[in-house]
């Protein structure tokens, strides 16, 4: 790369900012994108923040001069209207890397994969998707690739990480951010493997990709393997391990979702994404290992207690 300077949309969420965090520890300069910069900025947080909004692509690109690198991983608030919001905010991010000439890398994830794609997709498996989310995420990676310009997907599991934002599965079934781990709700189906990846991870796998840029193809596509549960149950075993005691275990209450639909619009999309609950779907990231050499994988109990730890989910330490 002839510069090392990235534009971060999406720096205030779990993805967006553990992406740039990591690439500030790598040395880049690292811009952050967001509409009221003095509302989330912290000096200690080493980001140059800009005034822009997603949707105004005209703001995007000035804040992308200069840059290398864009990390599309800007999300309407709550999920809300995406089929209307998430295709403009990529336009948004797509004119801006066109205009710099930078690298776009958008977080991807399983939704893309419906059953013919198999139980263990490689990054270039069938995209048939079952719901709505899992075609807005083709429509996106399409749009990517119809665009022209340098782009990048990584797909990964269930997002958790110290730094877990309230729409993953892990802070809002698994545990309740800011409360100790007293009881979770499983969303699982006792035997069935699911398939999650810690967020720091994520972000070093991005980071390790974009300093490869002369060796990825225009469009490049990579599947990670995370931390694969095989039957449901370690997950909630390792964050047993994290609070020292049994917690107690109750199902998620799948069949009172169709009841809060017409309150909670959100209702309606978590009930879509139940199949990934209900058949083992493990991503295979043999691509990316083949491309890297090896995927970096924090072991599960570390990252379960740093996720918890972040989470406010575990005890102060006491000093002596």
């Amino acid at each position: 790369m002839t510069t090392r300077t990235a534009l971060v949309l999406g720096a205030t969420g779990g993805v967006g900012g553990a992406v740039a965090r990591r690439l500030l520890t790598a040395g880049w300069t690292v811009r952050a994108l967001h509409r009221d910069p003095s509302r989330v900025a912290d000096e200690a947080d080493g980001l140059a923040w800009r005034r822009g909004d997603a949707m105004v692509p005209a703001e995007v690109v000035a804040a992308s001069v200069g840059a290398s690198l864009i990390v599309h991983a800007v999300n309407p608030p709550g999920y809300r209207d995406w089929d209307r919001l998430v295709l403009p905010m990529l336009e948004s991010s797509i004119a801006a890397a066109r205009a710099a000439e930078a690298r776009l890398i958008l977080p991807g994830n399983v939704y893309v994969y419906g059953a013919d794609a198999g139980p263990n997709p490689g990054a270039d498996a069938p995209r048939t998707p079952r719901t709505a989310k899992g075609r807005i995420r083709i429509a996106m990676e399409d749009r990517l690739r119809d665009s022209g310009v340098r782009s990048l997907v990584l797909r990964a599991g269930d997002f958790f990480g110290p730094r877990t934002t309230a729409n993953s599965w892990f802070s809002a079934a698994l545990v309740r951010p800011g409360k100790p781990v007293r009881r979770v709700l499983n969303p699982g189906t006792p035997g069935i493997g699911h398939q999650w990846a810690y967020l720091p991870d994520v972000a070093e796998t991005m980071v390790r990709l974009a300093e490869r840029e002369a060796d990825l193809p225009r469009f490049a596509t990579f599947n990670m393997d995370g931390h694969w549960d095989p039957d449901g149950r370690q997950m909630i075993a390792a964050i047993a391990r994290a609070v020292g005691r049994e917690i107690r275990v109750r199902r998620f209450p799948w069949g009172l979702l169709p009841l809060a639909a017409p309150f909670w619009p959100l209702a309606r999309e978590i009930g879509e994404m139940r199949y990934l609950w209900r058949e083992p779907l493990r991503m295979s990231h043999a691509g990316l290992v083949a491309f890297l050499g090896a995927e970096l994988q924090t072991p599960l109990d570390a990252a379960v207690r740093e996720t918890l730890a972040g989470l406010g989910c575990l005890p102060e330490p006491r000093v002596s």
